[in-house]
């Protein structure tokens, strides 16, 4: 592993340098290593759909020039003077998240995401994400990766992983609990798989009937196609986790539920929530959201999935291809993620 003599002075990589699609070679200078950083030398990026909407300040979070990628793993190549729980060579990987107030409650139980102060985004604000050769983060939200996980399928868990693994296990609160997996994309076969580890009877609901073999293999028991589909099952599930960006029926969700039931809503369409306030209130139907993991629901994700088997299914694209493989997940293409290895 490289050494602290061996972290270059310049940090290059492939920069969003305005609002669009394409990003270009960038290269700039990190300044001195502070106290409580460490310097990773990036191996391998998880694609992430939220990279591509940051791109295009979807969410008005952006802050031009900046580097994309939050789903990082890399090796430590130099660590801060106060930095004790980490080791030159480690290998460690990054999320959505790279630093919180640490003060508030959240942040003391380990739910970082939900900090009451508002956590700092990896990529927002202008951060220089994991397209690049090396990358400087807080050593407090680097995460040890366990060795039965390989870097390729470590990377789509460090955000795809966790954000639906946080909801499922607060969800699922017995064996045989019925969970509906909206979606068999990069977070919906994940969805599948983590649903199905903690003891649920899981059905795939999807628009692409080509997908039922897939998502059997990763845990469906229950496969259902488009609308006709969905009203074979209208009233039987405990839950619906909604894995999609694109814009939702969610008065169809909704009826998917038994009573008491919950529809968790994990994708970012950019849409707004239209529901019937009698079906909530008479058949006591909940709707929530959940935002990736603060850093106890990372570390027990991470074991849990490397104890369970659980990967993403993966297809490796160069980091200097990363151009091409946008357009690979916009024209929806990618099975299920694409992971960018650094060739720099």
């Amino acid at each position: 592993m490289p050494s602290d003599q061996q972290v270059p002075s310049k940090f290059s990589g492939y920069a969003a340098l305005q609002k669009g699609l394409e990003v270009s070679k960038y290269e700039y200078e990190p300044g001195p290593l502070q106290p409580r950083d460490i310097d990773i030398r990036v191996t391998h990026n998880g694609l992430c759909h939220t990279d591509i909407h940051m791109t295009l300040d979807d969410w008005g979070v952006s802050k031009f020039p900046f580097i994309p990628g939050h789903e990082v793993v890399g090796y430590v190549a130099a660590k801060g003077s106060e930095v004790r729980h980490l080791e030159v060579g480690d290998r460690v990987g990054y999320a959505w998240i790279k630093d919180s107030c640490h003060g508030c409650q959240n942040c003391y139980t380990g739910h970082e995401n939900l900090c009451l102060k508002g956590y700092t985004g990896l990529i927002t604000g202008g951060g220089m994400g994991g397209w690049q050769n090396y990358m400087r983060a807080p050593a407090y939200f680097a995460f040890k990766i366990p060795d039965g996980l390989d870097s390729v399928s470590a990377a789509p868990l460090l955000c795809a992983g966790v954000t639906v693994y946080a909801p499922l296990k607060r969800l699922i609160t017995k064996p045989g609990t019925r969970v509906s997996v909206i979606g068999i994309g990069g977070l919906g076969h994940l969805a599948l798989q983590f649903a199905a580890a903690l003891g649920a009877e899981v059905t795939a609901i999807s628009t692409s009937p080509d997908k039922e073999a897939e998502a059997r293999k990763f845990g469906a028991t229950n496969f259902v196609v488009g609308e006709e589909g969905c009203k074979a099952i209208s009233g039987t599930q405990d839950v619906v986790i909604n894995t999609v960006s694109s814009k939702n029926d969610y008065e169809a969700q909704m009826a998917l539920l038994r009573p008491d039931g919950t529809l968790c809503i994990v994708g970012l369409p950019v849409d707004k929530i239209t529901v019937g306030v009698l079906d909530v209130v008479f058949n006591q139907k909940k709707i929530c959201g959940s935002i990736v993991g603060g850093r106890s629901d990372m570390a027990e994700m991470l074991q849990f999935a490397a104890i369970k088997g659980i990967k993403p299914q993966c297809e490796t694209m160069p980091l200097s291809q990363v151009n091409e493989a946008v357009q690979k997940v916009l024209a929806n293409k990618a099975r299920y993620r694409i992971v960018l290895v650094n060739d720099s």
